[in-house]
């Protein structure tokens, strides 16, 4: 009889231990890991309903997405620059050999009235096309940060639907709102982790 009853109970363990196995690492509609434990770091993470903040400089250059992005917008600016300075340095090169041949006499007065004015026109046209670099690089940056930007607050969305926190709070050097808060409610690097994971995919 006590053997019977020995051999229920473990039964009875055994099938306790499997359940909460399938649970921890099931969902319930049958579905592998969640995707809380996908995007999980190594470090403890603030537990339900805390209020938490991000370091939001240390997650955007760390980011994956924004070192891409970044880099191929820098060889777009060194491109750009190095067609600058090549307009730039011919611009120059014409004016000081307009200036020498007016010095020396090697051009008639309505010659030289027609080369400057064009020269003018030239100069013109050069600041216009820097300024216009300049404006598309800059909408262009502000693309890219409205793309990160976006990418981290959909990961946010989904990412909170595991951790129900309360609330999450962003700082940075320039606009620090927290003054002092505990290393456990900094969730940065668990976000940046989750956030590389995803972006790799």
């Amino acid at each position: 009889m006590k053997k019977n009853i020995f051999i229920i109970v473990n039964a009875v363990l055994a099938a306790a231990v499997i359940g909460l196995y399938v649970l921890y690492f099931l969902n319930a509609d049958g579905s592998k890991q969640s995707y809380r434990s996908i995007v999980k770091s190594d470090e403890a993470v603030a537990a339900d309903g805390s209020v938490v903040y991000i370091q939001i400089d240390s997650l955007v250059q760390g980011y994956d997405m924004y070192i891409d992005l970044m880099g191929e917008l820098e060889k777009k600016s060194d491109k750009i620059k190095k067609d600058i300075d090549n307009k730039g340095n011919a611009f120059e090169f014409k004016v000081k050999d307009f200036q020498e041949k007016v010095q020396k006499g090697l051009i008639t007065r309505s010659q030289a009235e027609q080369q400057q004015v064009q020269l003018e026109r030239e100069q013109v046209d050069l600041q216009q096309y820097v300024q216009k670099v300049q404006n598309d690089m800059a909408e262009e940056q502000a693309v890219m940060f409205r793309r990160i930007f976006d990418a981290v607050q959909t990961f946010l969305v989904k990412y909170n639907q595991e951790y129900n926190y309360s609330l999450i709070l962003s700082t940075s050097g320039s606009t620090n709102l927290i003054l002092q808060g505990s290393p456990s409610l900094d969730i940065t690097n668990d976000v940046l982790h989750g956030l590389n994971a995803e972006y790799k995919k």
